[in-house]
This record gives C-alpha cells, sequence and structure tokens, in this order.
C-alpha cells in the first residue's frame, strides 16, 4: 500500500545527503514565510560549501553501482516514486500553496505536472538506445553507446517548486546519473518533500542530495559545485543573469549545462483570429501562478481592427478574477513571491502610465489582504519605450500594444534578446504557417495558451538558453556518447 502524509509531516528542515537528515555543518538555519501572511512556516538548514561538498562527496559514492542498475530497476524505483507524488497529491499540493502562494487548485495542478515527468522518465529510462555504424573498412566494427554523464547539480526556482526540481531529477535518475539539488531559498519545504518520497521509494542513499540554503549562503554553495570537476553537469532554471554566471563559472571544468533562463513572451492577436479563444487563451497563459512563469506573456500584441474590443473583452475576465490567499478555494490570483516582486511590478506600472499607458483595469497593490498581493492589471496603448517590453515583469501585469501589419508584429516579437515562448492566434492557415516559422523562440503556441507537456521539448533560444526538457529529447542532456572501434577482426 502506497504511504500518504499530512502536508506537515512532509515538512523536512534538514539537508538529505547520503540517505540521512543532517543540519548545516555550522548549525545555521534560515526562515521560509508564507508569502500571503509573511508568517514563519519552519527553519530550515542553512548550507554552504562544506555541505555542497559533503553532498558532492555522497553522490560520488553512489555513483558507481547507481550507472550499473539495470534500467528496468531505476524504471521501477522511478514508478515507485510516482506512485507517491499521486498518492500525496492533496497533501503536496496544499503545501505548495502554503509556501510559495499559488491557489490550492494551482497547488495541486504542479504535483500532477510534475509527477508526469517522473512517470514519462520512467518509461524512457528503458529506451536508451546506442547504435552500430556502418562498416568502413573489413575488420572493423563501429558502434556509439550512451552513458550516463555523471554528478548532476540541480538549481531550481521558486515558482513551481515541484514541477521544476521533478522535470531534472527525473531525467538524471533515469539515466544512472547522480544528483545534488538546491532549490529556491523561497520555497525548500517542497523540493525536501519530494525527496522524503522519493526516499520512501527506494532511491539508494547518495544517488540523490538536496542541500538548502539562503541566498548569501546559496551563492557559496553552488560555488563548490562549479569548480569540483566531480561535478559534470549543472542544469538550472532561473535569470538570465545568473545562467550566465553559472556557464562563465563552471567553465574551468568544462560542465555540461542546462539552462532554462529568462523570457520576454509576445502574444500576437491577429484580425482573423477568434477573439474569445484568444482572451481564454490570454488568461490560461499570463495568469497561472499569478503571471510568475517564465512562458507567460509579457507584451501583448493586438491588431489594429479589433484591438479595442479584444481590450474591452480582456478587461471584463480581467477584473472579474478573484484574489486572495491560497487558504480560500475561490481564489484564482495568490500572493506575488516576496515584497521585491511586488515592487517591481509597481515600478512597471507607474512607469507604463508615466510613458501613456491607458489604465483599463487594476493598477494597485491590496494592502488589506496582505503585504504582497497586486491586481490584475491590464494597460492598453503600451509602447517600447516602457521598461515592461523590455524587461519580464513576472505578476499579473497584461500591456496591449497596437500594431498594423502582420510583419511589424513579427518584428515587435523577436525585438528581443530572449526566445523562450510565444503566442499567437489567427484562423489564416498560410499565415499561421508563415508567422510560426518566424517566430524566434523554443516554445511557440498556436491558438493554444497551455503549451507544456512532459512529451514536448521544453526549452528557449537566443539569452533564454540551451537544452532542452522533458520528451524524448530530455534523457539527451544527461547522457554522453562513447565512439567503440574493434579492430582486427577479419
Amino acid at each position: 500500500m502506497t504511504r500518504t502524509f499530512s502536508p506537515d509531516a512532509l515538512i523536512r528542515t534538514e539537508n538529505f545527503i547520503g540517505g540521512q537528515w543532517v543540519p548545516a555543518t555550522d548549525g545555521k538555519r534560515f526562515a521560509v514565510t508564507d508569502p500571503a501572511t509573511g508568517e514563519i512556516i519552519a527553519e530550515v538548514a542553512d548550507s554552504h560549501a562544506a555541505d555542497a561538498r559533503a553532498a558532492t562527496d555522497a553522490a560520488a559514492a553512489a555513483l558507481p553501482a547507481w550507472r550499473d542498475t539495470l534500467p528496468k530497476a531505476r524504471a521501477e524505483i522511478l514508478r515507485r516514486w510516482h506512485a507517491l507524488i499521486v498518492a500525496n497529491q492533496d497533501a503536496l499540493g496544499a503545501l505548495i500553496s502554503r509556501e510559495q502562494g499559488k491557489p490550492l487548485a494551482e497547488g495541486r495542478g504542479e504535483v500532477a505536472y510534475g509527477a508526469s515527468y517522473v512517470a514519462w522518465f520512467a518509461e524512457e529510462a528503458t529506451r536508451i538506445y546506442g547504435d552500430l555504424i556502418p562498416p568502413q573498412q573489413h575488420g572493423k566494427r563501429m558502434s556509439a553507446v550512451k552513458e550516463p554523464i555523471g554528478i548532476v547539480a540541480a538549481i531550481t526556482p521558486w515558482n513551481f517548486p515541484l514541477a521544476m526540481i521533478a522535470r531534472k531529477i527525473a531525467p538524471a535518475l533515469a539515466a544512472g546519473c547522480t544528483v545534488i539539488g538546491k532549490p529556491a531559498e523561497d520555497t525548500p519545504l517542497t523540493a525536501s518533500a519530494l525527496v522524503l518520497l522519493a526516499h520512501e521509494a527506494g532511491v539508494p542513499p547518495g544517488v540523490l542530495n538536496l542541500v538548502t540554503a539562503s541566498r548569501e549562503r546559496g551563492i557559496d554553495a553552488v560555488a563548490d559545485w562549479l569548480h569540483d570537476g566531480r561535478v559534470r553537469k549543472i542544469t538550472f532554471t532561473g535569470s538570465t543573469a545568473v545562467g550566465k554566471y553559472l556557464a562563465r563559472e563552471s567553465a574551468g571544468t568544462l560542465k555540461k549545462l542546462s539552462l532554462e533562463l529568462g523570457g520576454n513572451a509576445p502574444f500576437i492577436v491577429f484580425d482573423d483570429a477568434d477573439l474569445d479563444a484568444a482572451v481564454a487563451g490570454l488568461l490560461a497563459a499570463k495568469f497561472r501562478n499569478g503571471g510568475q512563469t517564465c512562458v507567460c506573456p509579457n507584451r501583448v500584441y493586438v491588431q489594429a481592427g479589433v484591438y479595442e474590443r479584444f481590450a474591452a473583452l480582456l478587461a471584463e475576465r480581467v477584473g472579474a478574477l478573484k484574489v486572495g490567499p491560497a487558504s480560500d478555494s475561490a481564489t484564482q490570483i495568490g500572493p506575488m513571491i516576496n515584497a521585491r516582486a511586488v515592487d517591481k511590478i509597481a515600478r512597471h506600472v507607474d512607469d507604463a502610465l508615466t510613458h501613456g499607458a491607458r489604465l483599463v483595469t487594476g493598477g494597485k497593490r491590496i494592502t488589506e489582504l496582505g503585504p504582497n498581493f497586486y491586481t490584475p492589471t491590464v494597460l492598453a496603448d503600451a509602447n517600447s519605450s516602457m521598461q515592461l517590453c523590455d524587461e519580464e515583469t513576472f505578476g499579473p501585469i497584461v500591456p496591449l500594444f497596437r500594431f498594423e501589419r502582420e510583419e511589424q508584429a513579427i518584428e515587435a516579437a523577436n525585438a528581443t534578446p530572449y526566445g523562450l515562448a510565444s503566442y499567437f492566434y489567427s484562423n489564416d492557415m498560410k499565415r499561421i504557417e508563415r508567422v510560426s516559422r518566424a517566430l524566434e523562440a523554443g516554445l511557440v503556441g498556436i491558438n493554444e495558451g497551455a503549451i507544456s507537456s512532459e512529451a514536448a521539448p521544453f526549452g528557449g533560444v537566443k539569452e533564454s538558453g540551451y537544452g532542452r526538457e522533458g520528451s524524448k529529447y530530455g534523457l539527451d542532456d544527461y547522457l554522453s556518447i562513447k565512439y567503440l572501434c574493434q579492430g582486427n577482426l577479419a
């Protein structure tokens, strides 16, 4: 029978190293708070370089046996882990909502989404094939085999504290790698709960290790991994600035990197689009997790002929969104993660209004609910001089830009160093073909706002990073190819 836990029983406050829950080596701790109220949920281990090195030591000791474990056996452990995640969906969802702030329904949805990656890579574990290369000379046999890359360091963000680490750990374990992980300082409890369930599923000691750390000490901990030659891969989701730092600092040991970085996603509505469908798609894409997702639209381009009608339809739907704490089952938009996030949102709105934007709905803090709430907002008459055109807002703000011709929309959509996600709505099949090819992004939603799936490759181009997560391609980032040449056979 699959074991179930209450949300409180899932909470672990220590590091998980070598199959044991252990405090930081110097005993330091930091507080994890509820973003809706500011109340302390728990105090967890505040790790530094010595703890990171201990995690690497454990992963290195466990690597040979795990690498040699049959893929079928690794897959069975992943299946048990998946079953435990699904059985504890309600408890995990409640924990996510408490420490991250997203509504309860979204917390439960994230659990299902993260679990889907574990199930997917449990299947992919048994499908790591090599190739026989056609002979080029008599007496020689050539082949290519895929092997686990080694120790993987996974560094994850706060906005999807379960899904982001699950879709990094699952392929690494499936490939035969061992893992050292560090979750974001705002949301370490969910990651620790996920590791607890992995241990319950039978992941051997040292194969999966997790250290938690505050912002300042976390830099020290990660730096140890970047400079340790035993760590062969870094997988990171977060800002472009941090991704570039990781790439620079790990260059000395030439690690393999998977970087899923910042975005500035365009959302284009052409005048032949189904406007009701476009509004629904924008709501799904933009307001999930209160706009705190890397693939949410940051710039909405609407063709002039339907601009005002679209703005009115959107404002009506956005103005009706229910804002509140995750503990309220009616909540659709929860708190932002912290005060810094709210300050940035307010700064972007104020700057837009100063540069000619028209406030259609929202545009204010909701201090009566708590310290980190902001109204879902629609701004019309946005232009390229505004900060929100170039910077990712990461909040429930929709700026509407007007355009006349298809070429203008594509040029504006691509006028950014980022290239993670993009979206457009049109019922013209020829236009769909043209625009989908012209957009510079790793993910393109065509008449669809919900585009993520464990079966699809997730990742960006340009300064949104490289590497892919999920799908059959996602396993390749955790494998290296070895060429074997056997001679003197004739």
